[in-house]
């Protein structure tokens, strides 16, 4: 693709070369760079980062939805695309954007409470921010305006309401958190300050999915914020996100919402009509002890409800558009939560499996069919179209499939590379990251939680999620047409509104 834009500008303060994680990976998931980075790769990462940067508003219509080119700059990258690939992404994108335009007023310290949810104000919260960077880092910063009492249960002066950052910093299908987070994974303050703005001016949710309640003053710790809730730590047995999305499923007052309108805002309606009963349920959950492998259970628990829920009776597979994002706002999770304090930990563990339950239930509280998603030959994906001929001495043979695919992830990623939607290569890259990481597990592993089946569930579940959501959105690189995310969800006709 020919490239119009000139790209020449770089802001190394905002932009550096993003970091590749040298520290070991311990429990939690902290991708690194893949082969195929580059010079020249990484000097188009840059210039369109800082063109990104200067030009676009975050949102890039009026319906607030999000602008995606950091998201896919990055990602791309990440994996090793090419230059003129990161060119041909950023050229499809700014086709859309809509320009940056100066804010009403600045945003100081002592006014940052006051014009939260208004996007006419991104730039100022987008400067204040940046300001805020020079002095302080990531952690302090997220403990400061997301995570910390104030952030959330002290109203403003001027609006008399409560900021509750971190109802927005999860609102938008997660994207203030996906973006805020490829500022913390790659060491990029520009990235980062534009994650913290957009948080600013996305809208709270009304109702008490994340209830303040959950956030204790400086002064009490987690035993004020909790004290009543459940019966204490040592009273109860360690309980498996797996159980609580179990008991999510056989209650029946939490299934039967109505299928919505094309483009309807449903979330809010979800979170009005369920919100208290799914904050219960999380309250049930156990976090004591060794909160990273709680980090974990959310991981396999939303791959579970992307791919599960996505198998048909028929053999195919339905990409579900807002279950994606379930995927790919958890590859973010190691992120955020290495740069807080523990009861800080808490809180993003609480509010962010809350907020993926009530994706999980307004999508229509899919099935997950365990047993038929597992018992299925979708283990090895093969890249359709003409296939090579091995030689004679190809391992293990030349007529053997495993000599045409050794390792199934190779074409899944170099076809998500070509491919036109950024969603899938955010999917794809951490369905990957998930599979070196938890590849070995093997059946057996989550058999003593609650969930129906868990015993079968193995480190195969990423792979095979993988190979469905590339015969769902078309091996574009191989010759197929791309397809396209389903918004339909999984209602019974009945319970349709249209």
């Amino acid at each position: 693709m020919a490239t119009t834009t000139v790209l020449t500008d770089i802001n190394t303060d905002l932009f550096p070369i993003p970091s590749r994680h040298v520290q070991p990976n311990r429990e939690l998931v902290l991708p690194r760079s893949k082969a195929g980075v580059s010079l020249a790769s990484t000097t188009v990462l840059q210039r369109v980062l800082t063109d990104n940067h200067k030009r676009w508003h975050i949102f890039f219509n009026l319906k607030r939805f999000h602008n995606h080119t950091a998201h896919a700059a990055l990602t791309l990258w990440f994996l090793g695309a090419d230059p003129a690939v990161l060119e041909g992404s950023y050229e499809e994108h700014i086709k859309i954007q809509r320009p940056a335009f100066k804010s009403p007023g600045p945003i100081t310290r002592h006014t940052w409470k006051d014009h939260l949810g208004d996007d006419t104000y991104y730039q100022a919260y987008l400067g204040f921010f940046q300001d805020e960077l020079k002095e302080k880092s990531f952690g302090p910063l997220l403990e400061e305006y997301v995570f910390g009492h104030s952030a959330n249960a002290v109203a403003s002066s001027v609006t008399k309401e409560h900021p509750e950052m971190l109802k927005r910093f999860l609102a938008g299908l997660l994207h203030p958190m996906i973006h805020t987070g490829f500022g913390v994974e790659f060491s990029l303050p520009g990235t980062f300050a534009e994650g913290l703005a957009q948080t600013a001016v996305h809208l709270a949710d009304k109702g008490d999915l994340i209830p303040l309640k959950w956030f204790a003053p400086p002064d009490t710790g987690l035993i004020y914020k909790f004290t009543g809730i459940r019966i204490s730590a040592k009273e109860q047995k360690d309980v498996h996100a797996f159980s609580i999305l179990a008991r999510i499923l056989e209650d029946p007052e939490l299934g039967g919402f109505p299928a919505p309108a094309f483009e309807e805002q449903f979330y809010p309606s979800v979170v009005q009509r369920y919100g208290t009963a799914i904050a219960k349920y999380v309250d049930d959950w156990t976090l004591e002890g060794d909160l990273e492998k709680k980090v974990q259970e959310l991981l396999w628990t939303n791959a579970l409800l992307y791919g599960v829920a996505g198998v048909e009776a028929n053999g195919g597979f339905v990409a579900d558009f807002f279950l994606m994002h379930l995927v790919t706002s958890s590859l973010f999770l190691s992120e955020v939560f290495s740069e807080l304090k523990r009861s800080s930990q808490v809180e993003l563990l609480r509010g962010y499996f809350a907020t993926c339950l009530a994706w999980y239930i307004g999508r229509g509280r899919p099935k997950l069919d365990i047993a038929e998603f597992f018992s299925r030959d979708n283990a090895r994906p093969t890249a359709p179209g003409p296939q090579p001929t091995p030689h004679e001495g190809a391992n293990p043979s030349p007529s053997a499939p495993e000599a045409i695919t050794p390792n199934p992830w190779l074409p899944v990623l170099q076809s998500t590379l070509a491919h036109p939607d950024d969603h899938l290569a955010k999917l794809q890259r951490s369905l990957s990251e998930y599979s070196m990481h938890f590849g070995l597990t093997p059946a057996g592993t989550f058999k003593n939680t609650e969930l129906k089946d868990a015993g079968l569930i193995d480190g195969t579940l990423f792979i095979r999620a993988a190979g469905l959501s590339l015969s769902a959105m078309g091996w574009v690189r191989e010759g197929q047409a791309p397809g396209a995310w389903s918004f339909d969800g999984f209602f019974q006709p009945a319970e349709s509104k249209l």
